[in-house]
């Protein structure tokens, strides 16, 4: 882009438990012009439009969506920069019809995701909310755990989270199979597992993690009919996203004991409603999608973004989605 000096840059910061943008963090996007900082995101889409009118390039690390109506109301912006790995908060067909780039995080998030996710199959498996909960009411209920070594964990996804949860699960004595839109020997090799068709997968698995993003492909594909598939008291983590399963289906699996425990920390709708039957079953674990709610998980989403921003505005794109 030229004339960088007359060039706009917003910054939305995600404000749920992370710290205020960090100025050093910021300062490479100076050198291409004016930059303003919104530690807290307008609340509503009228002042999101407010906020965002005449960005060349907004960098959207907070959890805000942009659709069709509002992109084609910014007719200057020219790119999107998101501090997170999914993109299903951005309509990227309108990204792509009005000319505006979009870039996402490119996985250095990976092990500190993966770790959650792992935390949340330690905490199915050994029940450990209820437990908790339990002890805190002045009760001393014990119901039987799951040991997780010798058992086989089926990963639905290799990307970079799906093959660190793969990695931190051989590193407790469990095996490792796995299901992925683009399976590779050569991956399967140096994971240590073995790629198997999805209905294999359900069946022989002790638990399985989920780790692929939300699309057309994957929103509800693990429903009634899998749901069923899978091994009576089989364990399911989810930390991808919450539309991958159906929320009913679960409830029901759940309900009727033929699905162990789940660990959950992405939900469809989310934030959870207050009377949502998954805040009442007691062999669940939840989380409010925080998995990379940490220091370095917020300095690696917004430095990525940051990072990718400025390669935009240098001529060189990288980690672009459309």
């Amino acid at each position: 882009m030229s004339e960088s000096a007359a060039l706009r840059i917003v910054v939305f910061a995600d404000p749920e438990g992370g710290p205020p943008p960090d100025p050093e963090m910021l300062a490479p996007l100076a050198a291409f012009g004016s930059v303003e900082v919104y530690p807290e995101p307008p609340a509503t889409p009228v002042k999101r439009l407010e906020a965002a009118r005449g960005a060349h390039v907004i960098i959207n690390a907070a959890p805000l969506a942009w659709g069709y109506r509002l992109l084609s109301q910014l007719p200057e912006l020219r790119m999107l920069s998101l501090g997170s790995v999914g993109t299903d908060m951005v309509n990227l067909d309108a990204a792509r019809e009005l000319g505006v780039t979009v870039a996402h995080q490119g996985g250095n998030t990976a092990p500190i995701v993966a770790e959650h996710e792992f935390a949340l199959l330690l905490a199915a498996s050994k029940r450990l909310g209820f437990h908790t909960a339990e002890i805190r009411a002045g009760r001393w209920t014990r119901r039987e755990t799951v040991y997780l070594a010798g058992k086989r964990l089926g990963v639905i996804g290799t990307g970079n989270t799906g093959s660190r949860m793969a990695q931190l699960a051989r590193a407790i004595g469990m095996e490792v199979v796995a299901w992925s839109f683009h399976p590779g020997e050569e991956k399967a090799r140096a994971l240590g597992l073995r790629y198997v068709e999805l209905d294999e997968l359900l069946v022989s698995s002790d638990a399985v993690s989920l780790h692929v993003a939300s699309s057309t492909e994957t929103r509800g594909m693990i429903g009634r009919e899998q749901f069923a598939r899978m091994k009576r008291g089989a364990i399911l983590v989810n930390g991808s996203r919450g539309d991958v399963v159906d929320t009913d289906a679960l409830v029901e699996a759940l309900r009727s004991g033929h699905l162990g425990a789940a660990g959950l920390d992405v939900f469809d709708p989310e934030p959870l409603p207050a009377d949502h039957p998954l805040r009442t079953l007691e062999q669940v674990v939840l989380s409010p999608h925080i998995a990379d709610n940490n220091p370095e998980g917020h300095a690696f989403m917004l430095g990525d973004a940051v990072a990718n921003a400025v390669a935009f505005l240098k001529g060189s794109p990288q980690s672009v989605v459309t």
